[in-house]
């Protein structure tokens, strides 16, 4: 079981949640982040022994690439290209590779139902290296990567309520985020072992991630998956994830995360990097 962040967004820290979390989600300077704190992140997650996975995003500094924007393929499979490698030199002069990518905010929740600006992070996140693999929720994005013979990996939000529809709830509305550290805690073990279906059946309204935005920025839009992704559409995940999502953007963040960690290895669950940098062929890069 992989326990993933986003970093490097200069609003985290990251050096203590490196020490926790498995996997990290590096901001590449679209939305946040600039090359020194990149540099800082990868030395520091060579040291912890933790994965660096490339968080793309919409070209929207002002507004933390939380709002969806019209961009054309080309450009934006160029964007995504740069950050990815911008964010691989760097990881290399490091000693680490670049193992993974998840797009960030609004292009998150976009890529779920546009396959255009699906198949343009897709294109863009695919190097001399190889194609990487890819973190998200179901939908149009995980499919496209699947159909195209790219790994996937299912993640999910224990600090966020579900729709029955399988997506986020949106942040306006009451449920959408969760507060309470211990029941987090539970939400991310179910998560883990059982899916976010099982949260729905518990009586809860349940959907998936990115930073709690949907495509307008606000939160998820309570649309279904795809069946392609083995969810059918207007129902939840029902089973159970890869990778768990703690965020670190609020006070207490730390702590959170280091319960939902204790929790999850309580559960009888060996937490390791779902793409660790020793799956990457040293000579090119490759993922294996």
């Amino acid at each position: 079981m992989d326990l993933n962040a986003d970093l490097g967004e200069e609003i985290t820290d990251d050096a203590a949640l490196l020490g926790v979390v498995t996997s990290a989600n590096v901001a590449c300077g679209y939305h946040a982040g600039s090359a020194a704190i990149m540099r800082a992140v990868c030395e520091q997650a060579v040291a912890a022994g933790v994965a660096v996975g490339a968080q793309v995003s919409y070209d929207d500094r002002a507004r933390f690439g939380r709002v969806a924007l019209d961009v054309e393929p080309d450009v934006l499979r160029e964007q995504v290209a740069d950050q990815v490698g911008l964010l691989a030199g760097i990881a290399r002069a490091a000693g680490t590779w670049v193992t993974y990518v998840k797009p960030h905010g609004a292009l998150y929740h976009r890529t779920l139902d546009d396959a255009a600006q699906a198949a343009a992070v897709l294109a863009g996140s695919v190097t001399d290296d190889g194609a990487l693999p890819v973190l998200g929720m179901p939908g149009v994005l995980l499919d496209l990567a699947r159909d195209g013979g790219r790994r996937t990996v299912l993640e999910g939000f224990p600090d966020r309520g579900y729709t029955p529809a399988g997506r986020l709830v949106p942040r306006s509305e009451p449920g959408a985020v969760l507060d309470d550290d211990a029941l987090v805690a539970a939400r991310a073990v179910t998560l883990a072992t059982r899916g976010s279906g099982a949260l729905v059946a518990g009586g809860e309204r349940d959907g998936e991630h990115g930073n709690g935005q949907d495509a307008t920025g606000r939160g998820g839009d309570g649309r279904g998956g795809d069946a392609r992704s083995g969810v059918a559409p207007g129902r939840p995940v029902e089973r159970a994830v890869e990778s768990v999502c703690v965020h670190g953007d609020h006070p207490g963040a730390v702590a959170r995360a280091r319960r939902v960690r204790a929790a999850l290895e309580a559960a009888g669950l060996d937490l390791r990097p779902f793409a660790p940098p020793s799956a990457v062929d040293g000579r090119t890069g490759r993922t294996g």
